[in-house]
């Protein structure tokens, strides 16, 4: 009864992630998703752009900016002006489904690196959610016994194909933004499981602050994953490392490892291994 339970439980909710997905990726595929996240990073940056100004620094036509905005601003993430667009407000998380289409390149050189260092066989590992993550589970597709521990619907789904991979899905309230399962039921599952390496994904991570994301009750769940994992290593695009985010879901001390690539701040990635972080850096394209 309990095994057909959690199968039936695991496919509803990877159909509601599926459906989750859809929402943005109607409208967004390859080069116009890429385009799309770059308008939401221009946004971001000036908090307001004319149309003239976005057609002009994307190289696009005022017809083609035009479509890109009607779009970002009927999935809320801008506001429509005359002539133009401004930020919904500073630090909008920009949504999984156009996030997967950024750094692909490093991302799957992080994720390899990531998986060369876990055992070969019988190994417990924790996944948060986020596209570096999902990643790392794309790249445990030859891996023979691995038991992984996750609270994304997107990572669940990828994983459910690998017959060398057993799945445990937390409980939780979904985020749609992330797709990922969150609170006291997700605290929980990872409560009451031994992981060995927990991989943790990061929205910024620094040596003053830490490993940060964008929403509490995210950083929440992530840190009893944290809590319960032999170590925990932090896989992020170099565009994370310095970065800060809202919420704290570790302190650096409780970070082992960081595995990013050599776009990262040289700087930062000092000061992280003057924390006590081993730092790995990747060559992208290697």
């Amino acid at each position: 009864m309990s095994d057909r339970f959690t199968i039936h439980s695991l496919k509803g909710w990877v159909m509601v992630a599926a459906a989750a997905q859809s929402v943005i990726a109607g409208v967004t595929s390859g080069r116009r998703a890429q385009r799309m996240v770059a308008i939401l990073d221009l946004v971001s940056e000036r908090g307001s752009v004319s149309l003239a100004e976005l057609a002009e620094t994307l190289d696009i036509s005022a017809a083609t900016a035009r479509r890109d905005l009607s779009d970002l601003a009927d999935q809320n993430l801008v506001v429509r002006t005359h002539g133009g667009v401004t930020a919904l407000e500073r630090g909008r998380e920009i949504p999984v489904a156009l996030r997967d289409t950024r750094f692909q390149e490093a991302k799957r050189a992080i994720a390899k690196a990531m998986v060369q260092r876990l055992p070969p066989e019988k190994h417990v590992i924790a996944l948060s959610g986020g596209t570096t993550t999902a990643s790392v589970a794309r790249a445990l597709a030859n891996h023979r016994d691995i038991a992984v521990v996750t609270n994304s619907l997107t990572i669940a789904g990828l994983l459910s194909g690998y017959s060398g991979v057993r799945v445990v899905m937390t409980g939780g309230f979904l985020r749609p933004q992330s797709l990922e399962l969150v609170g006291a039921l997700a605290e929980s599952t990872f409560n009451a499981v031994n992981v060995g390496t927990a991989i943790l994904g990061a929205d910024g991570i620094s040596a003053s602050t830490g490993v940060t994301t964008h929403d509490e009750t995210e950083a929440r769940t992530n840190l009893a994953m944290v809590t319960k994992a032999q170590r925990t290593v932090v896989v992020a695009d170099g565009s994370k490392v310095g970065a800060v985010a809202l919420a704290q879901v570790a302190d650096i001390g409780q970070v082992e490892m960081l595995i990013t690539d050599s776009t990262a701040d040289p700087a930062e990635l000092d000061r992280l291994r003057a924390a006590g972080v081993e730092v790995v850096v990747v060559d992208v394209g290697k």
